[in-house]
């Protein structure tokens, strides 16, 4: 009914109640946000892992921070998953949790910040002073209408941040700040909304935080920015973006990249974010790996990072999202998955009211155009755990598993709104512990 509901209402009432929603919770909650410094995280890929970095490279500088990402939250010294199922919180959620950020004696909130929650006006009522651009690639554009849509749904919080009054902390004005990807052609249309600072960062273009000697040998991020010498335990050139967006919203802040490289020590003293390229631990001679990368950029990304790791055979269990996300990226998905991998695994992701079935067809038939051939390099199993297990099953000595598409989710959604707990790190724990090996 409430779905009923949802399609047949005017989108101009629709946008009339989250905007009222978002003023009367910042109303309630007494704009908890013009007492913190707030740093949102937006673009298409990498945003929960810069909200996690930049938080991780604040608290090593003894800064009490709080975050909100995709991921998980975070608030002082606790921490927990995000199993939402959404990006950005309800509208009094979010300010409640800025109140709690307060309350918890934090200095700085990192919000990962969606397009999809900006059009539902969960960025109103939280003033923010930095906002972090990572990239913006194709994603949600059936959800839009259009990638033109979804730019500029991204924009409005550009536009926000400009129209923001600017606040006094510990008596000093908080200046408000764009940090944006200079090697992504959107970062040209940002420098149109004004601001008190501009800046960019970068690997192949000139910028104001710009990686010299960028070094992956083993797949690790390894660079010098400012003539300083950052180690990493990170995969890939993505990552390095992430890291370096992190260091330049750190630095803004006020803190020396000399003491971060100090304090951080040669790794920089960052931990993985969950479900973002971890590794699990499962003491075998091959390795198993549960990432994200739901669509073509992020997938192709993370294979570019895995061609300078060391493994025998790839094997790769995705699927792809149903429920309005977009259809055609499905065939390409598995085509990419065909080319590169030499097991594909082609299991349920999140069908939402979509038929799961189809969905798996439909990104099986993008690896049979890349040659695989249906119970050989390619198998499509409707249950997900049992996808997971045939992968750990006929996994060898060096060989790499590869589990995409969901991450640390606890849930996989299901038609009529259905929850179905899942975790994909947890299948995987839970393969070896109950002995299942040789059983699949």
């Amino acid at each position: 009914m409430i779905n009923f509901l949802r399609k047949i209402t005017p989108k101009f009432f629709k946008q009339a109640y989250h905007w009222l929603l978002a003023r009367l919770a910042a109303l309630v909650y007494f704009y908890p946000s013009n007492k913190l410094i707030v740093i949102g995280v937006t673009g298409t890929n990498g945003k929960s892992t810069t909200v996690n970095l930049i938080a991780q490279l604040l608290e090593n500088l003894g800064a009490k921070v709080a975050l909100s990402s995709t991921v998980n939250f975070k608030l002082a010294e606790k921490e927990w998953v995000n199993d939402k199922k959404m990006t950005m919180l309800g509208r009094f959620a979010t300010q409640k949790f800025l109140s709690q950020a307060l309350k918890n004696n934090c200095a700085y909130i990192i919000i990962e910040t969606s397009s999809q929650g900006i059009e539902q006006f969960r960025h109103l009522g939280i003033n923010y002073d930095v906002i972090v651009f990572t990239n913006l690639t194709p994603e949600h554009i059936e959800a839009h209408g259009g990638f033109e849509n979804y730019r500029a749904a991204k924009e409005k919080l550009f536009q926000h941040l400009s129209q923001s009054k600017h606040k006094i902390i510990n008596n000093k004005k908080v200046e408000k700040i764009i940090i944006s990807n200079i090697d992504d052609i959107e970062t040209e249309r940002l420098k149109k909304y004004p601001v008190d600072k501009f800046l960019t960062y970068g690997v192949e273009k000139s910028a104001d935080y710009k990686i010299e000697n960028l070094n992956l040998n083993n797949g690790l991020v390894n660079f010098d920015l400012q003539n300083i010498n950052f180690k990493t335990n990170f995969l890939g050139k993505f990552n390095a973006y992430n890291i370096l967006a992190a260091l330049a919203c750190v630095n803004t802040l006020g803190f020396l990249l000399s003491d971060i490289s100090t304090i951080s020590g040669n790794t920089l003293g960052l931990r993985g974010v969950p479900g973002r390229q971890e590794f699990i631990d499962i003491k075998k001679d091959f390795r198993v790996m549960v990432d994200y990368a739901p669509e073509p950029e992020s997938l192709k990304q993370l294979y570019q990072a895995l061609k300078n790791l060391d493994h025998n055979r790839l094997i790769h269990v995705l699927g792809s999202c149903g429920g309005g996300r977009d259809r055609a990226r499905q065939p390409i998905l598995g085509k990419m998955a065909g080319e590169f991998a030499d097991v594909v695994i082609v299991t349920n992701e999140d069908p939402y009211d979509d038929d799961p079935q189809e969905i798996i067809d439909n990104v099986s038939s993008g690896a049979i155009q890349a040659g695989k051939e249906l119970n050989q390099g390619l198998y499509k199993i409707l249950d997900r755990k049992q996808a997971i297990y045939k992968a750990l099953s006929l996994a060898q000595t060096n060989d790499l598993v590869l589990i995409t598409g969901k991450g640390a989710e606890q849930f996989i959604c299901s038609k009529n709104g259905q929850q179905i707990p899942h975790d994909d790190r947890k299948v995987v724990k839970e393969y070896f512990k109950n002995d299942l090996e040789g059983q699949i």
